[in-house]
């Protein structure tokens, strides 16, 4: 599995991430006068990603709309390996 994480900020209205992929989690917490986003979407392999991202799949998909209430985002996604998950027992 791999993560395609993302971070951006901005007012707390905005619903961050894209909602295009079923298996996505959209995280946010307080952040001075702000909230942080962070969004982590699940793929199979990083061939899935590309497909779903395109053949620069680092690059952030950043709509026009979003652009104009972020304060600050990331250019970039980070793609991360699942290496373990770890259940409460």
């Amino acid at each position: 599995m791999i993560a395609r994480v993302w971070h951006s900020r901005g007012k707390s209205r905005f619903a961050a991430g894209s909602r295009r992929c079923p298996r996505s989690q959209f995280l946010r917490r307080p952040f001075g006068g702000e909230v942080e986003f962070v969004t982590v979407m699940w793929f199979d392999s990083l061939d899935a990603v590309k497909a779903f991202a395109g053949g620069d799949y680092e690059t952030a998909y950043v709509p026009a709309s979003a652009r104009g209430v972020l304060s600050r985002f990331d250019a970039a996604s980070q793609h991360c390996d699942l290496q373990e998950t770890r259940r409460p027992a």
